[in-house]
């Protein structure tokens, strides 16, 4: 099962963007959504961000993820299978 999970974007280069998941750091493609700025929050699937979120959106979304998953879940996410979202 796949989750799209709030990531925070720290930085921007060429349509791939650095985002930070709970404190883990990995990497995704933001092509669908070009307005992206660095600070913003993406819901990223897959290694794509597929949306622009509020920072409210994003908080209660982590708060979430954490209370079902535990304190290490935004590990999983980035975990470091192929694809733009491997080692960050």
């Amino acid at each position: 099962m796949c989750l799209a999970v709030p990531a925070e974007v720290i930085s921007l280069d060429q349509g791939v963007a650095r985002v930070n998941v709970g404190g883990s750091v990995g990497t995704c493609f933001v092509d669908a959504v070009p307005e992206v700025e660095v600070g913003d929050y993406v819901l990223m699937h897959a290694g794509y961000a597929i949306a622009i979120l509020s920072i409210s959106e994003a908080e209660e979304t982590l708060r979430l993820l954490k209370e079902a998953y535990g304190e290490g879940s935004s590990d999983a996410v980035l975990g470091s299978g192929p694809g733009p979202i491997g080692p960050g």
